[in-house]
């Protein structure tokens, strides 16, 4: 089994306790306080802010084969992303500029931020964000919410543009080979931070 097949297979248990959550059930059932999505866009819209840095630290140490895909991948957060968040704060009545991070973003960036100054392991880090709602999207997908808003959010993580993202983003931490014992760690903290995004500041 290939290093991030092993780390999804350790994530799986957590997805589903993601999808158990209140914030993501809301989402799945379209009826999620808008207080809440609201909250939750602005603080993404801050982490994804980041999240961009975190490939562009990548990319400086990244290979020639894989400079590309970082840079893809850091373009698509740009302008993919977080133009989905700034057409649903537009919905939702969100302050993306506003906004300030809370603790549990400024941890998990701080950690991303952190974890990028290693290549291999910086990878390990920012995958469960990848996978995981690319993993998210495509169960939330599976029936998806009637409310137009929330099947928005479904649809872009569900997209098969995301997933293949997702598979580079995969390809990179098999090929970088970082020690495994510290790649789990560091997978697992990620998924933790996701895990504890869902709990937003109100």
């Amino acid at each position: 089994m290939s290093l991030a097949a092993h780390l999804e297979a350790l994530g799986l248990p957590l997805v589903e306790e993601q999808l158990k959550h209140p914030t993501v059930a809301g989402i799945a059932g379209g009826d999620l306080d808008e207080a809440v999505f609201r909250s939750w866009l602005e603080q993404d819209y801050l982490f994804l802010l980041d999240y961009v840095r975190v490939f562009s630290r990548l990319a400086w140490q990244a290979p020639a084969a894989h400079l590309g895909d970082l840079v893809d991948l850091a373009h698509a957060t740009f302008h993919e992303e977080l133009s989905l968040h700034r057409s649903l704060a537009a919905e939702f009545g969100a302050d993306l500029e506003g906004a300030s991070k809370g603790p549990v973003c400024a941890a998990y960036t701080r950690f991303l931020l952190d974890s990028a100054a290693s290549y291999g392991e910086g990878l390990a880090a920012l995958y469960p964000c990848m996978w995981g709602y690319s993993t998210l999207g495509l169960r939330l997908a599976e029936n998806p919410p009637a409310e137009p808003r929330y099947r928005r959010w479904v649809d872009t993580y569900a997209d098969p543009g995301f997933a293949e993202l997702t598979r580079r983003c995969a390809q990179m931490i098999d090929e970088a080979g970082p020690d495994r014992e510290r790649a789990e760690r560091f997978f697992l903290e990620g998924m933790r931070h996701e895990i504890d995004f869902w709990s937003v500041p109100l």
